[in-house]
């Protein structure tokens, strides 16, 4: 990437400069750089860290930094889908959260969850688009009224399958490989699997996202250089970015540099 003496970015790519001035010159830009039938990413996953951050920094109440990632994640949704990337996951609420949270902060996670998926019902961005819904992780854990918004968001969007949003709620993924293990050695127990039959694909298949292609892209936003029990089983080949910004800060060139990065990668499968 180039600074121009104006601010402006250059961004290159094979020796190609594409210069980014508005943001639809930036989709063109990604566009541009994806003639390859690899080159964009069909799935990206996000840890989307640094709510409280950005509240403390800016002297606010942490409820003002969760409310304002909510937000934007609004604003990514629609980023992902003028790029027409039909796979987009996001980290929401980690089963440590749980536990390590205090009460009163939980009770705001769980307030703007239940906001968050009413509006998905309504929202004519999810049906225009018709993006399906879906929330994986121990929902059990969650209170009913959380359980009651996931289902109203499921059921208002089950019908499409143009874009698949996921969300990841009370999840961790040594939890998910653990429940899918756990299916596993119930079948094999009931007779229904053969041990010598079990492979990489049977696990796959029990897990929370089966339905899911495994992410060609994680974006980890906050500085933060850790994958925090997210999609162990499913990043195993996957390209990882760290963003510097705080989630409520992500823009649509930060987006657009992770894209670029991934892009200039030569992805190995662990060869």
């Amino acid at each position: 990437m180039q600074l121009q003496p104006n601010g402006e970015r250059i961004l290159g790519w094979h020796g190609v400069s594409f210069l980014v001035l508005t943001e639809s010159e930036g989709i063109d830009f990604v566009r541009d750089v994806s003639s390859g039938p690899d080159m964009m990413p069909k799935h990206i996953s996000m840890i989307m860290d640094g709510n409280r951050r950005f509240a403390w920094n800016r002297s606010l109440q942490t409820e003002a930094g969760h409310s304002a990632g909510k937000q934007k994640l609004k604003e990514v949704m629609r980023w992902v889908l003028d790029l027409e990337i039909p796979y987009l996951t996001v980290y929401a609420l980690s089963t440590e959260n749980l536990s390590s949270r205090d009460d009163t902060e939980l009770e705001t996670l769980f307030d703007l969850y239940v906001s968050g998926l009413e509006e998905i019902s309504q929202d004519p961005l999810i049906h225009d688009n018709k993006v399906r819904v879906q929330v994986v992780g121990r929902k059990e854990l969650l209170p009913d009224r959380v359980r009651d918004a996931i289902k109203k968001a499921e059921d208002a969007t089950s019908q499409y399958s143009d874009f698949l949003f996921t969300v990841c709620l009370a999840y961790g993924g040594r939890e998910e490989i653990v429940d899918a293990v756990k299916e596993i050695a119930e079948a094999h127990a009931s007779g229904t699997i053969e041990l010598d039959s079990i492979d990489p694909s049977t696990i796959s298949n029990k897990l929370y996202t089966a339905d899911l292609p495994d992410p060609d892209l994680v974006i980890r936003t906050s500085g933060e250089e850790r994958v925090s029990n997210f999609l162990l089983w499913q990043i195993a080949y996957s390209e990882l970015y760290f963003s510097d910004v705080h989630w409520p800060s992500f823009g649509r060139r930060d987006l657009y540099e992770a894209i670029e990065d991934y892009q200039m990668r030569k992805r190995r499968y662990g060869s």
